[in-house]
């Protein structure tokens, strides 16, 4: 039997309506690459609503990520616009299935960027705004192995929103790279990192986006997109209310709290 993303598309529709954390996709509608994979992620996004969507997330640019999810490199997803939030915002906590929360840099574009091969100049000229996020993920799957990286990549790569921080004024005059991040929940830090963890350089993980067959399958990244570069920690799982705070000094704070 041939493979059909709607299949994929609707298995995974059908996950998230039963809100349970289960195993793997039926057999018949298990992306077994990861082009199988970015096709059903655009059967998705059209089955939401959010083609085109209001920009992408980018999960394990970091090692740490890239250990933690067992990948052996970056994968991305799209995310829908009525999933982006601005710093401060108030959600349930019952709204999500077993959300955990990652500590972001992230940026706004100016411009397009069309797919292929881009540098880290390239996509750093493209860019408006950078600000610190927080990106809440979904633990969907009970077993990431069983589940593969195929379908990881159909399922958006864990997300389900993101609250987005304050733009910084002249952020080009900031070492990006060099920026300390953490994540704090009620206080406690949680979990650090430095934007140098994503693939070396914030603009090399977007220059990676650009190129990569998620962006080549929506036809490229738009002007006004928001991109969640990755997270420079491991996700912190929430299995309470919360106040969540992501810092990256100088930028502006970002917080989340979840009740």
């Amino acid at each position: 039997m041939s493979f059909d993303p709607h299949r994929t598309a609707e298995a995974l529709l059908a996950r998230r309506r039963t809100r349970q954390v289960s195993g793997g996709l039926p057999a018949d509608a298990t992306p077994q690459t990861e082009a199988e994979g970015v096709a059903a992620q655009k059967a998705l996004a059209r089955r939401v609503g959010a083609d085109p969507p209001g920009g992408f997330k980018i999960g394990a640019t970091a090692r740490v990520m890239q250990e933690y999810l067992g990948l052996a490199g970056p994968a991305a997803g799209f995310m829908a616009c009525a999933g982006l939030h601005a710093s401060g915002a108030v959600l349930r906590l019952a709204d999500f299935l077993a959300p955990g929360v990652e500590c972001e840099l992230a940026v706004r574009l100016a411009r397009d960027l069309p797919p292929g091969k881009c540098s880290p100049e390239q996509a750093a000229a493209a860019v408006g705004d950078v600000f610190a996020g927080i990106e809440i993920v979904e633990r969907r799957y009970d077993d990431l192995a069983a589940f593969g990286t195929p379908a990881l990549i159909a399922d958006q790569v864990f997300h389900a929103a993101a609250v987005l921080g304050i733009p910084f004024p002249d952020w080009r005059k900031q070492d990006l790279a060099a920026l300390p991040g953490r994540i704090t929940v009620d206080g406690e830090e949680r979990a650090h990192g430095v934007g140098g963890d994503l693939l070396g350089h914030p603009m090399q993980a977007l220059a990676w986006l650009a190129g990569s067959g998620v962006a080549a399958a929506f036809g490229g990244l738009r002007a006004g997109q928001v991109v969640m570069l990755g997270s420079v920690t491991p996700p912190i799982w929430m299995d309470r209310p919360g106040e969540v705070t992501v810092a990256f000094p100088p930028l502006a704070t970002v917080t989340l709290s979840l009740r």
